[in-house]
């Protein structure tokens, strides 16, 4: 049975407007996950950061408590000190390194410019890089986990970053890529983009 081309080349066209459409939706969407990182432990907005769970599941939210980075609070400490699995080969490391002050300004600025990035679509492979070694540094807290012993999701997010962002370099449908692409900077170091 033969198709008739010129069917076939709209329909992919089409096809591959909408996907392009969703790849961008989708860093935007990862962009934001960043971001909202980001915001929660600078204000302590009560999801992640500023939360007390009872026993009962019930919990209180003092938004602007003392572990907000914004009052001085340590927000690498929750996570690498105490939220790390414990059954993880680099925990000891993960641990010696979460009580150190230090290393708030790098996290929080890897949170803020990764997701920034992601949603704006300019500086996006510094922000796959940067992004996806943050997400692998994350895993290797919580390696080994209970329900799946290979991947979590933050494998998921690094291949779906470096995929997006790899196949918006020819072409962005949503973000200011391709603004970002034509200034002279842009074009003269490649890494920028």
């Amino acid at each position: 049975m033969a198709v008739n081309s010129e069917v076939a080349d709209t329909a992919t066209a089409t096809v591959s407007k909408f996907g392009l459409a969703m790849l961008s939706v989708t860093r935007i969407a990862l962009g934001f996950v960043f971001l909202w990182a980001f915001i929660d432990k600078l204000l302590g907005l009560g999801f992640s950061t500023c939360r007390t769970t009872a026993e009962d599941g019930s919990f209180t939210i003092d938004a602007l408590c003392d572990k907000a980075w914004v009052n001085g609070g340590h927000v690498t400490e929750g996570y690498l000190v105490y939220g790390g699995n414990v059954n993880s080969p680099f925990h000891d490391f993960f641990v010696n390194l979460g009580a150190e002050r230090w290393t708030d300004w790098p996290f929080m600025l890897g949170l803020a410019g990764v997701g920034l990035a992601l949603m704006l679509g300019i500086g996006t492979k510094i922000a796959a890089w940067s992004g996806g070694l943050m997400l692998l540094f994350m895993y290797l807290t919580q390696m080994l986990p209970s329900t799946n012993p290979i991947l979590d999701d933050h494998i998921v997010y690094i291949l779906a970053i470096f995929g997006i962002v790899w196949v918006e370099l020819s072409r962005q449908a949503i973000g200011l890529g391709s603004w970002w692409r034509s200034l002279e900077v842009v074009k003269k170091n490649a890494w920028l983009v």
